[in-house]
């Protein structure tokens, strides 16, 4: 999202758990397209409510996996949230060789930025530069 729309609005990242490491695959597959998650981390819900982040101040939920998309709606019991289901393909079991698990990788990168394109529109010209 930063990458292709800047600050035009916040976004942070979070799953239904703390894996605090990202998946070398996704790292490999999105440094391809200029995006760096090499120091990213991943952090859960609640994390992200004892780190200080308002979750009520958010507008938008969007869910890729059935677990995410489940803990997200129990969050609009509490907060006015819309969810958004995007079902991704999950890569992590698919592939025998690096090449293979390369490829699902990248075709689950694929899925979600062609779904963040839809949703939101064309990238700005200037990108994170906004």
């Amino acid at each position: 999202m930063k990458k292709y729309y800047g600050q035009r609005a916040y976004v942070q990242s979070a799953g239904v758990r703390n894996d605090m490491e990202i998946d070398g695959f996704s790292i490999a597959v999105c440094k391809e397209l200029g995006i760096e998650l090499a120091r990213h981390r991943s952090r859960s819900f609640e994390d992200m409510q004892k780190w200080g982040d308002d979750l009520s101040q958010f507008d938008l939920i969007i869910a890729l996996s059935p677990a995410s998309q489940r803990m997200a709606l129990e969050l609009t019991r509490f907060y006015h949230l819309a969810v958004e289901y995007w079902p991704i393909l999950d890569p992590t079991a698919l592939g025998e060789s690096r090449d293979a698990k390369l490829s699902a990788y990248r075709q689950a990168r694929e899925q979600i930025r062609e779904r963040i394109i839809a949703r939101f529109g064309p990238p700005s010209e200037s990108g994170a530069a906004d």
